[in-house]
């Protein structure tokens, strides 16, 4: 049964709007996934087919798409909204995620709500710590055995995070070919971890609690990564995870 949804989050990051605003037009593959930027007017064409609903620099932009991409939802909304804070050094930012849900409507809402959470915490986190750095991006799929909501422990156990070590914490992550990477654990709940080194910001999505495999993405701002490079050590990694499980 379609029913609408509407997901809000408001949130403050010690960056100008200016810089909100390129990260969200302009430089989505940084904190999400590389789209093609929108066309800079209302009614123009956005990311994914999408229309421009809000075009308003740095201050409000939104988009609209009846054409989603899968059959679980029929019509996508997203809108933006950027405020100056103590005088322009700061920004405050509204986000809106709307729409119909036609399928399953407690299970796609609980994923896009605990998604939002994160998508947004590394939005902030690229702001911070790498914007406007160029970014060679790869996201991957964990195999069938990773479609299961005890995926993402076994993916902590092989990156040897302690059960207890919380958001915030310095580790010694087991990555890529017995490489340690110097991270700082920068999320952690039961469905999601966040790493960050000097160069990257890795995540790993528990999408085993949705009924999908796990997923990793990398966002590396090193001046000579490699996306063939990134993908085949991290595909295999993850599949020698849950070959062991």
């Amino acid at each position: 049964m379609s029913k609408e949804f509407e997901i809000v989050r408001e949130f403050e990051v010690d960056v100008p709007p200016e810089k909100v605003w390129e990260a969200i037009t302009t430089g989505t593959g940084g904190h999400l996934w590389p789209m093609d930027p929108p066309e800079p007017r209302e009614g123009g064409r956005g990311p994914f087919g999408s229309t421009v609903t809000a075009w308003d620099p740095p201050h409000h932009y939104g988009n609209r798409s009846e054409d989603v991409g899968f059959p679980a939802q029929s019509l996508n909304r997203l809108d933006y909204t950027i405020e100056p804070r103590d005088e322009g050094r700061r920004a405050w930012v509204r986000y809106v995620h709307s729409g119909i849900f036609t399928d399953d409507w407690n299970n796609q809402y609980d994923g896009a709500s605990k998604h939002t959470n994160f998508y947004l915490h590394t939005l902030r986190e690229y702001l911070t710590h790498f914007a406007p750095r160029p970014v060679t991006f790869v996201q991957l799929e964990g195999p069938e055995a990773s479609r299961s909501p005890r995926a993402l422990a076994a993916v902590a156990r092989a990156l040897g995070l302690a059960d207890d070590a919380p958001a915030g914490t310095k580790v010694g992550a087991q990555g890529p070919g017995g490489r340690t990477l110097d991270a700082v654990l920068d999320y952690r709940n039961p469905y999601f971890i966040g790493l960050r080194t000097d160069n990257a910001l890795i995540r790993f999505f528990g999408r085993g609690h949705w009924g999908a495999p796990l997923g990793i993405s990398v966002h590396d701002f090193a001046p000579d990564a490699d996306a063939r490079v990134n993908e085949t050590a991290w595909q295999d990694w993850l599949n020698g995870v849950f070959s062991r499980s």
